[in-house]
């Protein structure tokens, strides 16, 4: 392939200019487009001389004829197509926003690595050889150390009800729109001053003036980044703003008059870099030129399909990274939340799901029953105490539930009851409150008795907008209680209804049962779910006060001579299995390397390595296998965070583990 083949969905005004930059890009060249217009089909169509021309997108995106799409659709469809897209095969160039939230965003580069496709964000300033110049200006210690990052981008659209600038069901409003500029400059050149490609702001303090639509029309905000650098940024959909930037050096200033548009439509995309260096003569600073005869979007058509040529999944810097796009994201989500901008999406009533997170080649999820529930319990569970937002939750568990899982685990005190009001949201919005097996969780230490039970869980159910909790779990358990009073409290609960399958978190083998001989002397109905740690990487130090590890003879022996269903948390050890470059960053008290760290796990991780090599898998899936190929009802919770961390556990579930070699990776025998 000598030129990269380009379709086009949504040929308007910014399509138009890439259409123009691909006609002066040697790498690529305009093959098809698609729209469901037929006056914009056959105008843009004549204007380009573009002769595929689709009536749908999804006919665009199934053509043999293309090799890469570019996206320029309105702002709710970026994240959907792009993934439609990557499945299919083709490479992609998304516009800004790349996501409507940074959930999305992560979801849609997930599948590109997955797909090992190229996908970039359409920020095309950041293409232009002025961008380059300035990092290397900065990286070169041109102005001292970087300080202070002013800039802006804003214009006076005048306000229109109709306009996909002021409309909140197509993500109106400048920071969505333009803002994410000035956003991505400052973290670009943070990261610049730190010798990285980009830099992620300790604080962010936004705000905004909104239209009576809600959209917002101004917004202002300030970043805060190691080592003191600050950013003041603005944007704007409905006042003029100077539309420059300016970087505040201990030596000197960098300003570019243009940094966002030049030479947009017709070029040449020629820009001017001032440089103020205190102590020299000239006070008006010299000026540094970039000629370049092409259109500012010639550079993002030729980087984008030379990348492509060579076999590139992501974008060379200082162009936007599958990272950098993630993190722009993240600080324009916390912009926009502090100026009091919620899109209808994300809300129970506007709440979109987003198909095809998941691979298609996937290990079927397993199920098996739990003793005291009417429905099967898939054999992973998933963590939920760590979504905040509602469109954040959907986009993992929407993910889950096509994936095959429908079991969530929470607590009352996860985020402060946060989480499972999220969670509620969720379910209901979907519709799937029968469908579901929700884990509730309470009575955790310090409030650790049976009167705080009842109280607690009729707040959880409030939240999580149910009437009954399949399974109810105690999350610690009080020595100073009568085991007595815990039963009669849980089992009045589920004389009520209100309860079904009931368990301890972080109990004892010995106080489990005695819980349950005061079951059997009683006429109660038992204990018949334990809920500790279980990880092949035995817990050495407890991750939270009160931690129970199950990883020790005596308990396993109880669980298989029992029966007795065990679902484990962190249960692939926190990441111990992981490569330590791609662990998740957690408190050093939590981290696995603190809580699992032993010489016999360093053991078993290493046999878990040896095994994976074998089979052809990484060692934390052997890791997860091991606790679910227990010869007891063993279920794994797991905390994914994205579709892509669901989607690297599953292979898990295809791993079939001997009694032996369960034991082997255990340290129970020396060989297998």
């Amino acid at each position: 392939m000598d030129q990269v083949r380009w379709g086009i969905i949504g040929p308007g005004a910014i399509a138009g200019n890439f259409a123009q930059g691909l006609a002066e890009c040697d790498s690529g060249r305009l093959e098809a487009i698609a729209s469901r217009s037929p006056e914009r089909r056959a105008a843009f169509g004549h204007r380009f001389g573009v002769g595929l021309r689709f009536d749908s997108y999804a006919a665009l995106i199934a053509s043999d004829a293309v090799d890469a799409i570019y996206i320029a659709t309105p702002h709710p469809t970026h994240a959907q197509l792009s993934i439609d897209a990557l499945r299919a095969g083709k490479h992609v160039l998304c516009e800004k926003p790349a996501g409507l939230v940074a959930g999305e965003v992560v979801a849609v580069t997930e599948v590109a690595a997955q797909e090992g496709r190229f996908f970039m964000e359409g920020l095309m300033y950041r293409c232009h050889p002025q961008i380059a110049r300035v990092v290397e200006m900065i990286q070169a210690g041109e102005i001292g150390a970087v300080r202070h990052i002013s800039a802006q981008f804003g214009f006076a659209a005048g306000y229109d009800p109709a306009s996909r600038l002021y409309d909140p069901a197509l993500a109106g409003g400048a920071i969505l729109d333009v803002g994410l500029y000035p956003v991505s400059f400052a973290r670009l050149i943070a990261g610049a001053a730190q010798g990285l490609p980009f830099a992620e702001p300790l604080q962010v303090a936004g705000t905004g003036a909104l239209t009576k639509d809600g959209v917002d029309e101004t917004a202002f905000c300030s970043l805060l980044f190691e080592g003191g650098v600050t950013a003041e940024l603005g944007t704007a959909i409905s006042l003029a703003m100077e539309n420059t930037a300016t970087i505040i050096g201990t030596k000197g200033q960098i300003h570019l008059p243009d940094p966002w548009m030049p030479g947009r439509d017709a070029g040449p995309s020629d820009a001017v870099i001032v440089i103020r260096r205190d102590g020299e003569e000239c006070p008006q600073g010299r000026e540094e030129h970039i000629k370049d005869p092409c259109i500012l979007f010639a550079h993002e058509a030729e980087l984008a399909s030379s990348a492509i040529l060579a076999g590139q999944t992501q974008a060379p810097a200082p162009a936007p990274s599958w990272a950098d796009s993630i993190g722009t994201a993240r600080v324009v989500d916390a912009w926009r939340a502090q100026a009091g901008y919620t899109l209808p999406a994300e809300t129970p009533k506007g709440l979109r799901r987003i198909a095809g997170s998941m691979p298609a080649a996937r290990p079927e999820m397993p199920m098996a029953r739990i003793a005291g529930l009417d429905r099967d319990v898939s054999k992973l569970i998933i963590g939920c105490d760590n979504r905040d937002t509602l469109a954040e939750g959907a986009i993992v568990w929407d993910a889950w539930i096509e994936a095959g899982g429908n079991a969530f685990d929470t607590g009352f005190v996860y985020g402060g009851g946060r989480h499972e009001a999220v969670l509620g949201d969720w379910i209901a919005t979907r519709g799937l409150a029968k469908e579901v097996v929700v884990i509730a969780k309470g009575a955790h230490t310090p409030y650790c008795t049976p009167r705080a039970i009842a109280a607690q869980l009729e707040i959880s159910l409030e939240r999580l907008q149910l009437d009954h909790a399949p399974i109810y779990i105690m999350h610690r358990d009080n020595l100073d209680v009568p085991v007595g009073e815990f039963m009669d409290a849980l089992n009045a609960l589920q004389a009520k209804g209100l309860i079904g399958a009931i368990g301890g978190s972080n109990w004892s083998v010995a106080r489990f049962q005695e819980a349950n001989a005061y079951a059997a002397a009683n006429g109660l109905n038992p204990l018949t779910i334990l809920n500790n740690n279980l990880s092949l990487a035995r817990m050495e130090q407890p991750v939270w006060p009160g931690c129970i590890s199950s990883n020790d003879p005596t308990t396993l022996g109880f669980l298989r001579d029992s029966g007795t269903a065990h679902l484990s948390w962190s249960s692939q050890a926190r990441g111990y299995f992981f490569d330590v470059g791609t662990r998740t960053e957690l408190p050093e008290d939590t981290n696995p390397d603190t809580c699992f760290a032993s010489a016999g796990n360093a053991e078993r991780r290493r046999r878990a390595t040896a095994l994976a090599s074998e089979r052809g898998v990484e060692p934390f899936q052997v890791a997860a296998a091991w606790v679910l190929e227990q010869s007891f009802p063993s279920f794994a919770l797991i905390g994914p965070r994205s579709p892509g961390e669901i989607a690297t556990t599953l292979p898990a579930l295809a791993v079939s583990l001997s009694p032996r070699e369960i034991a082997w990776l255990n340290l129970d025998t020396e060989t297998l």
